[in-house]
């Protein structure tokens, strides 16, 4: 699939918000890495899987680079070339012990996204794993959030996915193995491109380049309009010396930026650092169909089915809840690009008490279009190079304030229709992992060759029956179908 070559971003400095993803990753609850579960129905070839990510990573500078942090965080941080790039700490091989089972390999999943980046090195590391049952394979991977979100994500794994098992020209891919060492015949292209703009090579030309960066940033009509608010929003009083839209746009960021209450699970009130890893499928086809009979989309059939399974959940557990918090990215990708970040993050209230499926999806499906019109959208990266500037304590504290209102988060990512290869290997399922960022769970659903593959992180000082809350999400989707 490597042969489509698309638009890859690589700005050398940070966009605001993946800013503001990097600094409050201080604190460990706001981890921004994600990470996939992809079953093979063999193990991949470990040195076939070498070669082709060497060649992504001549293909796609994220991938060789490091973070540089901004001089006193008046600019985003920037990305520059690892001198010490060595494409063995990133692609690795582990084994299961003998008995091990699909539960083992969620648990080592698990354990292996939670574990925190080298921050001195590229933010991105897949694991190849032997020992499954029936001689099957894994690969675990995960990267950091600041070079991607899923929708750049799924792009960039085009240059590892094959469409057939042994594609004729995988022995041509070479790569670099090592930045500026040479390591044998076996790969004589092993030597990385110088890059195009290498940035400020020193102190005087940082402050320069920083300095030049605040005046683009403080210029434009779309600064403006972020300025606008900000002074609105700190200065209630002067709300009548804005127009309209002005109000509008404030009124929208209060409601997504700047909730006062608290989450509202009576259950999920504790959030710890715990990690459990569940997994479910629905069929795509069935869903689409049950969707499109009721003028939706895969992505309410989605958000329906979480709530639904939350509100039930809670009845379980004797705390019925009317209304639950969620986060959710709403992606703002216009073009076909891989890597990079395009999406705003959304919150909105869910009904998890609606006992009749095809009328919990019309109120879903309701309350999801109202949300994807939000004003705060246009100017909540111009926000957060506001809150970038703040102390780090500050900071951090404000963000887990917010993620205090916020009960689960969910992600949707559309993957490949048809069945796919890595490395020799038949791709079975692809299971994600997304951010908990401060709440209960998060429910991931990646779609692939025909099935709807949902991965389910879930925080277990929150949720303390994990198995419950899984089998309730997944008889909620099960009613959803019936119903439909």
């Amino acid at each position: 699939m490597v042969e489509r070559e698309r638009e890859v971003r690589a700005d050398r400095r940070m966009s605001d918000l993946e800013a503001l993803m990097w600094n409050i990753e201080k604190d460990p609850h706001l981890s921004s890495t994600i990470a996939n579960v992809t079953l093979l129905d063999r193990p991949a070839d470990l040195e076939r899987f070498r070669a082709r990510m060497a060649d992504a990573v001549r293909r796609i500078p994220r991938l060789r680079q490091r973070v540089v942090p901004g001089l006193g965080r008046l600019a985003p941080p920037t990305w520059q070339d690892d001198p010490s790039f060595d494409i063995d700490f990133h692609v690795r091989r582990d084994g299961l012990p003998k008995g091990a089972t699909d539960r083992d390999l969620l648990n080592f999943a698990t354990r292996y996204w939670q574990a925190p980046f080298d921050r001195t090195r590229p933010l991105w590391a897949f694991t190849l794993v032997d020992g499954l049952p029936d001689g099957r394979g894994a690969i675990v991977q995960k990267m950091h959030h600041t070079i991607t979100d899923g929708v750049g994500a799924m792009r960039m794994s085009e240059q590892f996915i094959d469409l057939e098992r042994d594609p004729p020209d995988v022995e041509g891919r070479r790569g670099p193995a090592r930045k500026g060492r040479r390591t044998g015949d076996e790969h004589p292209d092993h030597e990385l491109d110088p890059p195009t703009d290498p940035g400020p090579t020193n102190f005087f030309a940082t402050m320069v380049d920083t300095a030049a960066h605040v005046a683009r940033r403080s210029a434009g009509a779309a600064q403006r309009g972020v300025s606008e608010t900000a002074h609105v929003l700190s200065h209630p009083g002067d709300w009548g010396s804005v127009g309209s839209a002005g109000v509008e746009t404030a009124r929208s960021v209060v409601r997504q930026g700047l909730i006062s209450d608290r989450a509202h699970s009576p259950l999920w009130t504790e959030r710890t650092l715990w990690r459990r890893m569940e997994v479910l499928s629905v069929p795509m086809d069935d869903a689409r169909r049950m969707a499109k009979a009721h003028d939706g989309s895969i992505n309410d059939f989605f958000v329906t089915g979480a709530a639904r399974g939350a509100g039930a959940y809670h009845r379980a557990k004797g705390a019925p809840v009317e209304e639950l918090r969620m986060a959710m990215p709403v992606s703002t990708r216009a073009d076909s690009s891989a890597a990079g970040n395009s999406f705003a993050p959304s919150r909105v209230l869910v009904p998890v008490d609606i006992d009749d499926p095809i009328e919990q999806f019309e109120a879903v499906k309701e309350r999801l279009a109202r949300t994807r019109t939000e004003r705060a959208f246009s100017v909540l990266e111009g926000l957060a190079g506001l809150m970038n500037v703040l102390p780090t304590s500050v900071l951090v504290r404000m963000a887990r304030q917010q993620t205090e209102t916020i009960d689960f988060t969910t992600s949707n990512v559309r993957g490949g229709p048809l069945p796919l290869y890595i490395a020799g290997a038949l791709i079975e399922a692809n299971y994600p992992l997304g951010p908990l960022a401060g709440t209960a769970f998060n429910l991931t659903l990646l779609s692939y060759d025909g099935a709807l593959n949902m991965g389910l992180a879930i925080d277990t000082g929150a949720v303390d029956d994990t198995e419950l809350l899984r089998t309730c999400i997944e008889q909620a989707f099960a009613e959803l179908l019936a119903a439909g």
